[in-house]
């Protein structure tokens, strides 16, 4: 199965991004600097983000996939970062 799922951080900004192969434990390779600086100071103890699938497929190529994903990165504007932490597509204001 393949997936483009949504991450949601406790600072309400989100990453999107898409498993080719349907691992259940895969949570994405967002930047992890971008996301510590912007919990640093914030106290968090538990650190709790959420993961929802928004389009799956057991039949749909690789680059059907990643032509997905940046639809809902732009349908999302996760790439706008006081929204999300996409670097890719490069975000335009």
């Amino acid at each position: 199965m393949k997936w483009i799922y949504k991450i949601t951080f406790p600072n309400g900004k989100i990453y999107i991004g898409k498993d080719l192969t349907g691992t259940f434990r895969y949570f994405g390779s967002w930047d992890s600097e971008l996301v510590k600086n912007d919990h640093l100071n914030e106290g968090i103890n538990v650190f709790v983000i959420n993961r929802e699938i928004l389009w799956q497929s057991d039949i749909a190529s690789d680059e059907e996939v990643n032509f997905k994903e940046v639809e809902f990165i732009r349908k999302y504007k996760s790439n706008d970062p006081s929204i999300g932490y996409n670097k890719w597509p490069k975000f335009k204001s």
